[in-house]
């Protein structure tokens, strides 16, 4: 006689089915991946209502029978509208923010969507989960309130790195708050066999590349991006590597953000070095990537998906998301930093890098443990909050 088993239907704001950024894509995987856990723990199966923006004309590489998409828009968030609907169906809401857009750097129109999809989960008295994520920075007084209230009524927030953490602290001292690890840590892979050789991948960042949105730098990284890429390949290639140019954006919509524009200017300029393929998935990145000898990375989560898998990395840390996971949650210090590095020194410290690359692999195996001990704390902390929302008012059918 089989056992019934109660479904929780589990909102995932700002999650996506079909990103050009396998980044978010990864944090979406890697985050359903963690519910099932936390979901079995509790005694319950999941359903998903991914919701949040989709990228038109691209397949969805996450679906199944027990998937539902609601794309988001400004029609969507008005009353009546898909969100509306789609919470009505949730027991609980798991935000995790695109990743790292639970800030207002980015403008105004991002900050009003990520803001009032909060504040329209928590109208409706559904508790609303801040998956691991970067929390800030906050420039603005009106946004600082609103991001300290939105933690404040928040079930549970998760920081993924120390520095998120504290701002999320000085945002809201009453939150409910805990630190843990990025998710894409529990995305599955299986290694892929490069064959014989020295396999370097280089993660070329076509935002970098192409000097940011505005194209003036607006990092502000002391490392010349574009010559620092192309004296890396010659010098690997000098050194008889196989250099594979890895893209981690795959974006038709923003050409200035697109790491395959980027390649396919080097791969003219350097025939020798190898084009990797388009991926169709990030568990195919991650699977590709697992199977290098070192990886140069532009892209977080292409640098935590060699991370995660014991390969050696160095970041190309263009902002405070990277230094914060790898120094600050890691404690892995080989990375290029936004200041201190002039373009030569990065060149001659990747180099280094390259020769005690087993050096890196070990540090990067040895921390397993300790992602999987924050990664517990957060599906240990879901079971609970999942028990307690389906106690509250039981499963929406």
């Amino acid at each position: 006689m089989g056992v019934n088993i109660d479904t929780i239907n589990v909102g995932m704001l700002w999650h996506s089915p079909n990103s050009a950024n396998l980044g978010v894509g990864a944090l979406t995987i890697g985050n359903m991946e963690l519910v099932q856990r936390a979901a079995a723990k509790a005694g319950f199966m999941p359903r998903f209502d991914l919701i949040g923006f989709a990228d038109p004309g691209k397949p969805h590489y996450v679906e199944g029978p027990d998937v539902a998409v609601t794309l988001l828009n400004a029609k969507a968030m008005l009353p009546g509208g898909a969100l509306g609907k789609s919470l009505a169906r949730c027991d609980i809401v798991l935000d995790i923010g695109g990743g790292d857009s639970f800030t207002d750097i980015y403008g105004t129109k991002r900050l009003v969507y990520m803001m009032a999809s909060k504040f329209a989960v928590l109208a409706r008295k559904i508790p609303l989960v801040l998956s691991p994520q970067t929390i800030g920075p906050f420039t603005g007084a009106v946004s600082r309130r609103a991001a300290g209230l939105a933690m404040k009524n928040a079930a549970a927030t998760f920081a993924r790195d120390p520095k998120s953490f504290d701002a999320a602290r000085d945002l809201s001292p009453t939150a409910k708050l805990a630190q843990t690890v990025d998710v894409a840590f529990a995305m599955p892979f299986e290694a892929l066999d490069h064959g014989p050789g020295t396999h370097v991948g280089i993660n070329v960042s076509g935002l970098l590349f192409n000097g940011g949105y505005t194209g003036r730098n607006e990092f502000g990284m002391d490392v010349d991006y574009p010559v620092f890429t192309r004296r890396l390949i010659e010098a690997l290639l000098e050194r008889e590597c196989i250099v594979h140019l890895v893209p981690h954006v795959l974006s038709d919509a923003v050409p200035q953000d697109d790491d395959r524009t980027a390649i396919a200017r080097l791969v003219e300029e350097y025939p020798s070095a190898r084009s990797a393929p388009e991926f169709e998935s990030p568990v195919a990145a991650k699977s590709f990537i697992a199977g290098l000898d070192l990886l140069v990375g532009g892209r977080m989560h292409a640098c935590i998906a060699a991370y995660s898998t014991g390969v050696a990395v160095v970041p190309v840390a263009y902002s405070r998301k990277f230094s914060g996971l790898f120094e600050g949650t890691l404690d892995y210090p080989y990375l290029i930093p936004v200041k201190g590095m002039s373009t030569d020194q990065a060149l001659a410290y990747t180099l280094d890098c390259l020769g005690k690359r087993d050096e890196l692999a070990a540090a990067a195996k040895a921390s397993q443990t300790k992602t999987a001990g924050l990664l517990k704390v957060y599906t240990d902390a879901l079971a609970e909050l999942f028990s307690r929302a389906m106690n509250g008012h039981g499963a929406k059918r």
